[in-house]
């Protein structure tokens, strides 16, 4: 183990072989405490902060960051593969080969005789090759498919697609619009009434998100775009309201109001 250790240690370049044999040994009977007892369950949301901090690197166009939160995210890859490997059931090695085998499948314009000029056609036939390997016969399966676990927005979208893929959809934006409106007047009407807002704002978000799906828009990007204007605007307002020697605090809703206009000049 000592050997190990040291020749880890030694070594001024490190390759993918080594981050699976460093935690191979951290995870082993001498390694350390902390990852040793982790769970596929405890370290789930690691998985997630990881990916939205490649996210925000690729956002801010900061590549060193991006190089940093890519090896966090390969990190943990390597981490949950490490803990089926101790059971027996799959390795690292595994994974590679799986992935790889999947490219090689569902490129059949590269790996075949499947012809596929645009970029439309291609991911047309990866749906169809995919629905096809996981057994899929019934477009609702397809559907259920699209995980849980997805931000709300993403998940909305990627469902409203697949359903559109056997026609069951607007025939266009406008009509979209039609029902987001429709939507909205029976929030309204519930909100009046003091009972299922809950369940109309839902249909209200949900049918927003068909919206964007028509005019090409993705409904996650979108609101995040939106949520990072008002945090622009609302730091604008603050930085006003300083300015002329009080706090936003100190303000009522009209002040508030006439500074908000005059951040988004």
């Amino acid at each position: 183990m000592n050997n190990d250790i040291n020749e880890l240690k030694l070594k001024t370049e490190y390759g993918f072989d080594d981050l699976v044999a460093i935690m191979k040994l951290l995870r082993s009977e001498c390694g350390c405490p902390w990852d040793k007892e982790q769970t596929h369950e405890s370290i789930r949301k690691n998985l997630i902060e990881e990916t939205y901090e490649v996210v925000d690197a690729i956002d801010r166009k900061d590549v060193e960051a991006l190089k940093e939160e890519l090896g966090d995210v390969l990190l943990q890859v390597v981490f949950h593969s490490q803990m089926e490997s101790e059971r027996g059931r799959f390795s690292v090695d595994d994974v590679c080969n799986d992935v790889c085998r999947k490219l090689i499948v569902r490129h059949p314009h590269i790996f075949g005789d499947t012809v596929a000029d645009d970029a439309g056609t291609v991911l047309k036939n990866w749906e169809e090759i995919k629905n096809k390997t996981k057994g899929m016969k019934k477009q609702s399966e397809s559907l259920a498919a699209v995980p849980a676990s997805l931000p709300a927005l993403m998940r909305a979208q990627k469902m409203q697609s697949r359903a559109s893929k056997v026609g069951f959809d607007f025939a266009g934006a406008d009509a979209a619009v039609e029902k987001l409106e429709e939507e909205t007047k029976e929030l309204r009407e519930a909100l009046n009434s003091g009972s299922g807002s809950a369940e109309e704002l839902g249909d209200v978000l949900f049918s927003a998100v068909n919206v964007a799906r028509f005019i090409s828009v993705d409904a996650e990007e979108c609101l995040f775009r939106a949520t990072e204007k008002f945090l622009s605007r609302f730091q604008t307002m603050e930085r006003l309201a300083e300015a002329e020697g009080r706090t936003l605090a100190e303000a009522d809703m009209s002040e508030m109001d006439e500074l908000w206009s005059k951040a988004k000049e």
